[in-house]
């Protein structure tokens, strides 16, 4: 039985199929079988059972791949530990869009500047979904809100604080709301000017809103509230109702609608904040990073060490 043998495994594992795994491999499906049954022949016990062309891990096979997992982790954090920077790597990391679009640069750069040439793919994913991949050992990391990891984080992961997301409305560069806003400006320390606008509920409420039909973070459909506005106190004219954020923001920008967006995304050219000032709540939400560090690589612990420098 070699690591490579059981990296294999895991892929297969996760893939249920060998054509699929033979080209994440850069094997052929012939030599990947081949690769198989030598483990099965070593552990002498069949790890999967085939139905067709689709392979599912039996019970043997459940039992090895939490197995595998920790002996490839420790073959890889051997390897990082003397190859160092040099170590080339490919991480996966899991996620709603949104969390991807806010921290998938800063995780990137963390990357590059540990493991210079290394490889990320990022997968969109519901919170669920995505815990669910990282527990199966088919992710390396995981974004999710802190609404997550107080009510469904599973056994054996961890959670990093990354910071907080706040939820401000966002106008368009010429809404008509703009023309009822008041200009405020106010010169910081550095001698720069900041414009801010400001506006009452009442003046909010008369004009059409962009929303998503459900929530960006977990895809549960919650109507009017999916973006974290009180529509039960202060219930909106949403016009458009969609799943594509980039789309919404397009609708804002043309000035077809306000929406309530992340304070982030508002910095986006053709974008505004407005402060509702007799509003007296806010949607905040907090940002974690998941891991496993009873199988975490080399690599990934030192991702995790040089996390809370990317992150100033």
């Amino acid at each position: 039985m070699e690591i490579n043998e059981l990296r294999s495994f895991l892929v297969v594992a996760r893939t249920a199929n060998i054509r699929n795994a033979a080209d994440e491999l850069h094997q052929s499906p012939s030599a990947l079988s081949k690769s198989i049954r030598r483990l099965e022949a070593a552990l002498n016990t069949p790890l999967f059972d085939r139905v067709g062309k689709r392979l599912r891990l039996n019970l043997q096979g459940e039992q090895l791949r939490e197995r595998a997992m920790q002996l490839v982790a420790l073959a890889d954090l051997t390897q990082a530990e003397f190859r160092g920077a040099r170590q080339h790597l490919h991480c996966r990391i899991v996620g709603p869009a949104l969390l991807q679009w806010r921290y998938g640069p800063t995780l990137s750069d963390l990357l590059q500047s540990s493991f210079p040439g290394s490889g990320v793919t990022f997968a969109a994913q519901f919170e669920d979904a995505a815990m669910a991949a990282l527990t199966r050992g088919e992710a390396d990391f995981a974004l999710v809100t802190g609404v997550a990891v107080a009510t469904t984080l599973p056994a054996g992961l961890e959670a990093i604080a990354l910071g907080r997301m706040t939820m401000q409305l966002a106008a368009g560069l010429s809404h008509p709301l703009l023309q009822q806003a008041t200009k405020q400006t106010t010169k910081h320390a550095a001698n720069t000017a900041t414009a801010s606008w400001t506006v009452t509920t009442e003046q909010v409420l008369q004009h059409d809103f962009a929303c998503p039909d459900r929530s960006l973070f977990c895809g549960v459909a919650r109507g009017a509230r999916s973006d974290g506005w009180r529509d039960d106190m202060l219930p909106r004219k949403i016009r458009f109702w969609l799943e594509d954020l980039q789309l919404l923001m397009t609708l804002v920008r043309s000035n077809q609608a306000l929406a309530y967006l992340p304070d982030f995304a508002i910095q986006e050219p053709g974008l505004i904040r407005l402060k509702v000032v007799d509003c007296s709540y806010e949607c905040v939400e907090e940002c974690y990073l998941l891991w496993r560090p009873a199988t975490a690589s080399g690599w990934q612990n030192k991702v995790i060490a040089g996390l809370p420098s990317a992150l100033n």
